[in-house]
């Protein structure tokens, strides 16, 4: 694949995978909208990879607690704050993991990659996360984090298998909705993505293993690492600009785009 590919798919995923404007959705666009050749399974695993990557590293301390709270878990205690971060976590995945296997067995996946769907998921959902960061009270943390608020999360979160809804957004739109702080809210749903990425890396990587080569394997390692620096600047962006700035930046960008999108898929 060519090395410019490489790097725009890298740049795309990396900078959309934890801002709430859909990666999924960018992705599909790319060869929909500029005839670039789809960029395959490989690819794909690589650039989750990368994104796995970088918001670990950001989020080590948190990361470190909730994986020593696996292990309380596993002998048996549940009275540590990093046990219950664990099992909120897990609770969350839960729904996505249903869900997306759900639809791979159906064949819906393929069904939903289109301009038309990614369009009205862009606008509405976009509307949807700026009436919830508008009208949710801020009045939680993360601290207030339990297992009911981690299933309805993971519910919402299961919504983002649908191309050009975002997992961030839609989990974040669920946080301000039940009145977590939009850092907090934030912080929460960059958690969240840990498991669901490494569940859909792990399935996307037993279907390709097989299959690589040194070629597709070179290719991959660049579109990791490419990744991995550009999803680390924009999560560090984002969670910056959170303390001065709302979410309708980017609810501005889902609307138009979701739009534009609109009038090429019924055009």
């Amino acid at each position: 694949m060519p090395l410019t590919q490489l790097i725009i798919l890298a740049l795309i995923q990396g900078i959309t995978e934890f801002l709430p404007i859909s990666s999924s959705g960018h992705l599909i666009l790319l060869p929909n909208l500029t005839g670039m050749a789809d960029q395959g399974q490989v690819i794909d695993v690589a650039v989750h990879v990368g994104t796995l990557g970088a918001v670990i590293l950001y989020f080590w301390s948190d990361v470190r607690i909730a994986a020593i709270g696996t292990l309380q878990l596993l002998a048996g205690r549940r009275d540590t704050p990093g046990a219950r971060l664990a099992l909120g976590l897990a609770v969350a995945t839960v729904p996505v993991v249903i869900a997306g296997l759900l639809l791979k067995l159906t064949g819906f996946d393929e069904a939903l990659r289109s301009i038309a769907v990614i369009g009205w998921t862009m606008l509405v959902f976009g509307i949807v996360l700026w009436w919830a960061d508008q009208t949710g009270p801020e009045v939680r943390t993360e601290g207030d984090w339990g297992l009911r608020d981690a299933l309805i999360m993971g519910l919402w979160q299961a919504v983002a298998l649908i191309p050009g809804t975002s997992r961030s957004g839609i989990t974040i739109t669920a946080a301000r909705q039940l009145g977590y702080a939009r850092q907090d809210g934030a912080k929460i749903a960059m958690l969240m993505s840990i498991p669901t990425i490494a569940a859909s890396g792990i399935l996307l990587g037993a279907e390709v293993a097989s299959t690589a080569d040194a070629a597709a394997a070179r290719d991959g390692a660049i579109a990791a690492a490419m990744a991995f620096v550009s999803a680390l600047g924009a999560l560090a962006l984002m969670m910056r600009l959170l303390r001065s700035v709302s979410f309708t930046p980017y609810v501005i960008y889902r609307v138009v785009l979701g739009i534009i999108l609109l009038v090429v898929a019924y055009t």
